[in-house]
């Protein structure tokens, strides 16, 4: 039986586009006190005015440790607990291959992908373990288990990294009642396809998986009974991009 989400408080980073507001939205729609974390204001509040209900913003670039652990801090002193945590804050460069990342550009995906991801997880595992449930959505990619010269290898090495810093979770917290799930999308139509070196069309945008399916699949996995981790979760477009190129190929043989 799916659990009642009602009055249960969840912390989504990245909230203020794409995948963070889609599951920020779903979460609140569920009854669940939100909070909004991203480096931009007008977004989250564009994704609070959506969300509704109770629902608050604490801006925060994820980057920034101190500043990761002062708002996980204040959202347990304002609400008792932190039920949920939705990390989706992350980025990805134009300029992503060996050939012409920058080395500014490589520790901005790390520090914010990889490490960001960390300092939120570090900040709620004390409150989660000492209520003895909780339940930590990282969200991965498609390139956290496939290396692929499209997302570059600061992308996919903070991707793949981020899948084994989430199991982790599940192998030393678990016991505690605390379970963790990376997530791992192919191609979502969201604003960070903005930075690929090959512009992507409206076409293939609408065949691609959508926000509000993430966020529906980010409801569903904080619905899920407490003695249920589903430890890693891949999702991708039926019309996979990857997969057509190689069965054309195929078919040219």
């Amino acid at each position: 039986m799916l659990r009642n989400l009602e009055n249960k408080v969840a912390w989504v980073t990245g909230a203020g586009t794409g995948i963070g507001e889609a599951g920020a939205i779903a979460l609140a729609e569920a009854g669940m006190h939100v909070v909004l974390s991203g480096r931009r204001m007008e977004k989250l509040e564009q994704a609070a005015a959506s969300c509704g209900g109770s629902t608050r913003i604490a801006m925060l670039d994820v980057a920034n440790k101190e500043a990761v652990a002062d708002v996980a801090q204040r959202i347990i002193e304002t609400h008792g607990r932190i039920d949920v945590l939705v990390a989706s804050a992350g980025i990805n460069v134009k300029n992503r291959n060996w050939h012409n990342v920058s080395l500014d550009d490589w520790d901005s995906v790390i520090r914010i992908d990889l490490d960001g991801a960390f300092y939120c997880c570090k900040a709620v595992l004390p409150t989660m373990k000492a209520q003895g449930e909780g339940l930590i959505i990282n969200i991965s990619s498609w390139a956290g288990k496939h290396v692929s010269v499209v997302t570059g290898p600061a992308y996919t090495a903070a991707k793949h990294a981020m899948n084994a810093m989430n199991e982790s979770i599940n192998m030393e917290a678990g016991v505690h009642g605390v379970r963790a799930c990376a997530v791992c999308p192919g191609e979502v139509a969201t604003p960070i396809l903005d930075n690929r070196p090959v512009p992507v069309s409206a076409e293939d945008r609408a065949q691609m998986v959508q926000p509000e399916d993430c966020g529906e699949l980010i409801r569903f996995l904080a619905q899920m009974p407490n003695h249920v981790c589903i430890n890693d979760l891949t999702i991708s477009p039926t019309f996979n991009r990857g997969y057509v190129a190689q069965a054309r190929g195929l078919e040219k043989l």
